[in-house]
């Protein structure tokens, strides 16, 4: 049956992944996104277009921290559902603003959960991050391992959110599911990410940043695979849970360098610096409880996720 989901976030990466495959498959989906200058606002706007051409989806001018455009937006959409991906992402930028950390993720977080209680919402996801973890000792990191110890005000924030949907939970009994996302990639990502950047920086024959010994390791997880287990989460949301997405299996920085490089056919040149403050050492994420509850697992590996990536970009050079 088909589902009214609003999706906010939605000209983003992850958002308009997701509400592409959900337009697809026959449900109204509006998204609420303010088009922020993080990167190229450009770049937002074409992939808004391209929903609204292809799938029919619409997408409202708006930001969180502002009610009256929440409620624009629930106007608009009269959701079943809302997808809550929009947030200030990054863990460098957030130590060095803070407060507008602070003001988007959790300001903008209590909007969207007053604003889906007020509708009478039936289903809320919010989208975390395996920042949370920080750097956890124990491997693989698990949803029943403490999350007291964030290194970052990013970090800190996606805990606090994950909290925040609790209490709502338990004050309104409003279903709502907390994902972990665990480095996301793929065609669209984030320009500033780390496997788009160095593609563009070693087909432009200049050399790859590679903070620390190239020891640390990150769960990179392919995009489709992300958006599966977000749906699976749509689908199955009740009470209130907390699901680890990821690809369980990391990968060491020099290795993801090299990797790139092979998808590439190019020799990468690397120049080495210091680690930076807030990095965590490594992800790695347990998806054991996803696997029972979701049916989920990570079906698409590196090497093909990479490869596909590079033909994105390749593709999106030659237009």
């Amino acid at each position: 049956m088909a589902q009214n989901v609003l999706i906010t976030g939605a000209a983003g990466f992850i958002g308009s992944s997701i509400a592409a495959r959900l337009g697809a498959a026959g449900d109204r989906v509006v998204g609420l996104d303010n088009y922020c200058d993080f990167y190229d606002p450009a770049i937002k706007r074409a992939r808004a277009q391209r929903l609204a051409d292809e799938h029919g989806v619409s997408i409202i001018e708006g930001d969180i921290r502002d009610r009256a455009a929440v409620d624009r937006a629930f106007d608009a959409s009269t959701p079943d559902a809302v997808i809550h991906v929009a947030a200030m992402a990054g863990v460098r930028p957030s130590i060095e603003d803070p407060k507008l950390y602070t003001e988007v993720n959790l300001d903008g977080t209590v909007n969207m959960l007053n604003a889906s209680v007020t509708s009478g919402v039936k289903r809320f996801l919010f989208a975390s991050s395996s920042s949370v973890y920080g750097n956890n000792d124990k491997v693989p990191f698990s949803e029943d391992d403490p999350v007291d110890h964030p290194i970052s005000p990013y970090a800190a924030t996606k805990r606090a959110g994950e909290l925040i949907c609790h209490t709502y939970w338990h004050l309104h009994r409003l279903p709502i599911t907390c994902l972990r996302f665990f480095t996301v990639y793929g065609p669209g990502q984030r320009p500033d990410l780390a496997i788009g950047k160095f593609m563009r920086l070693i087909d432009e024959g200049k050399s790859v940043p590679m903070f620390g010994d190239g020891t640390t390791s990150r769960d990179y997880t392919y995009i489709d695979d992300i958006v599966d287990g977000v749906l699976a989460a749509l689908d199955r949301c009740a009470g209130f849970n907390i699901y680890n997405l990821g690809g369980s299996s990391p990968v060491t920085l020099r290795e993801l360098i090299e990797a790139i490089g092979t998808a590439m056919g190019k020799e990468p040149r690397i120049e080495q610096l210091p680690m930076q403050a807030g990095d965590v050492e490594r992800t790695f994420a347990d998806t054991s409880r996803a696997e029972r509850a979701l049916g989920f697992g990570s079906k698409v590996s590196l090497e093909q996720g990479l490869a596909r990536q590079w033909a994105s970009i390749r593709g999106d050079a030659g237009r």
